[in-house]
């Protein structure tokens, strides 16, 4: 008979969100590449943004070194989760490894992360359109969540996708959050000062999906999740005021 602790817990729920979390609720994240030219790993640090289906983004220069790396060998990976006081090792991160895809310029997803970069980063505009940045997917491949002491955990793909609205109400994202703005100007600002004690300020919805939110003030983000997931664009607009103090 083992009896050996379990070091590795059985993905749960909790455990997702927590995830979710530290991947969205991060402004940027440490990256881990191949140098194509040694073969060692070599570590930088990327403004992350998120695409629509739960896959990260990172706009970056092909005179950046990691850009180099990432068009000879798309594997990457990116750590997430900062430090407060005390110590660092016992506070949450994300090791998630993923799967780089150089965007085209003159592509629609390039127009979508385009949009979705901004209204994360608005600072970005200064140099989003010069001709030497470009926009990479990570496609999440599986994922090491530290929870805490005591709380790790394994994470697949799967386990990163978030699920498109089931109607469609709204022709795009935009549209959407023009609709949750007018309705609730001042949604975002509760959720961060009521729920989240954050400093009082001009809070703004950046993106919503199924399970939760993102809401930006100058240099701060938070994720904010939804208590239950919410399937189409319709029910968001009627759920999500209630959701606010529903803090899961």
């Amino acid at each position: 008979m083992n009896d050996k602790p379990q070091v590795i817990r059985d993905t749960d729920d909790d455990a997702r969100r927590q995830a979710r979390i530290l991947l969205r609720g991060a402004r940027f994240a440490a990256i881990g590449v191949i140098d194509p030219e040694t073969g060692f790993p070599f570590v930088s640090r990327v403004l992350l943004g998120m695409d629509s289906d739960g896959a990260a983004v990172i706009l970056v220069s092909n005179l950046s070194a990691h850009t180099t790396a990432l068009l000879a060998d798309p594997r990457a990976s990116l750590l997430t989760g900062e430090p407060a006081k005390g110590d660092p090792l016992a506070h949450p991160r994300l090791t998630l490894q993923c799967t780089a895809e150089s965007v085209e310029r003159d592509s629609e997803t390039h127009l979508r992360l385009r949009t979705r970069f901004l209204a994360r980063h608005p600072k970005s505009q200064l140099y989003i359109d010069f001709p030497d940045f470009r926009f990479f997917r990570l496609r999440p491949e599986r994922a090491s969540l530290n929870g805490g002491f005591g709380r790790a955990y394994h994470l697949s793909s799967a386990d990163f996708l978030l699920p498109e609205f089931t109607d469609d109400l709204f022709e795009d994202s935009d549209a959407l959050l023009r609709e949750l703005g007018g309705r609730h100007p001042d949604l975002a600002t509760r959720i961060a000062t009521d729920v989240y004690q954050a400093p009082h300020g001009d809070w703004r919805i950046s993106a919503v999906d199924s399970q939760g939110l993102d809401i930006v003030f100058k240099d701060l983000l938070i994720r904010h999740e939804f208590p239950v997931s919410i399937t189409t664009a319709g029910e968001l607009l009627l759920e999500l005021p209630k959701s606010v103090y529903a803090v899961p």
